[in-house]
C-alpha cells in the first residue's frame, strides 16, 4: 500500500516560515538540511502524531510568487473557535469575514488563514483532532 508522506512548498525566508509555523500552528521541526543535492535548503515540519510533513525549500534565487487561490491544505483542530481566537491575537486575519456567523446553519465549521507567502491554510473543526 502507499503511503502519503509529505507535501513541498518553497518559501521565501525559511527561518521566518519556520517560526510562523511552529509558532502559530503548532508543528516542530522533524530534520532540516542546508544543502539538498538541488541545492536547496529543507525543513520538514510536523505536527505531533502525523507521520505527513509539510515540506519548506528554500533557494535563493528562486523567486517566489504564490497566486491568489493557487492551492490550500487543511488542518484539523479540536475547537476551531478557540484556535482562531488565538491566531486572532497574535495578529493574523481569519477569513472569510463573518466566518464565526456561519456556524449557526450548523455546517461544517472551518476558516482560512493565509501564511507568510500567500498558501491559504484551511482550518476544520474535528473533534478527534
Amino acid at each position: 500500500m502507499a503511503v502519503f508522506l509529505h507535501t513541498r512548498v518553497r518559501v521565501s525566508d525559511l527561518d521566518r516560515s519556520i517560526n510562523w509555523y511552529c509558532n502559530h500552528l503548532g508543528f516542530v521541526v522533524r530534520s532540516r538540511s542546508d544543502k539538498s543535492p538541488a541545492g536547496n535548503q529543507i525543513v520538514h515540519l510536523e505536527l505531533p502524531g502525523n507521520d505527513h510533513t509539510l515540506e519548506l525549500t528554500y533557494s535563493p534565487d528562486y523567486e517566489l510568487n504564490v497566486p491568489e487561490d493557487l492551492m490550500h491544505f487543511a488542518i484539523g483542530v479540536p475547537d476551531l473557535v478557540a484556535c482562531c481566537d488565538g491566531l486572532e491575537k497574535a495578529g493574523l486575519e481569519i477569513w472569510p469575514d463573518g466566518w464565526r456567523e456561519q456556524f449557526t446553519s450548523g455546517g461544517m465549521k472551518m476558516a482560512f488563514i493565509t501564511d507568510p507567502d500567500n498558501y491559504e491554510i484551511e482550518l476544520l473543526e474535528r473533534k478527534d483532532a
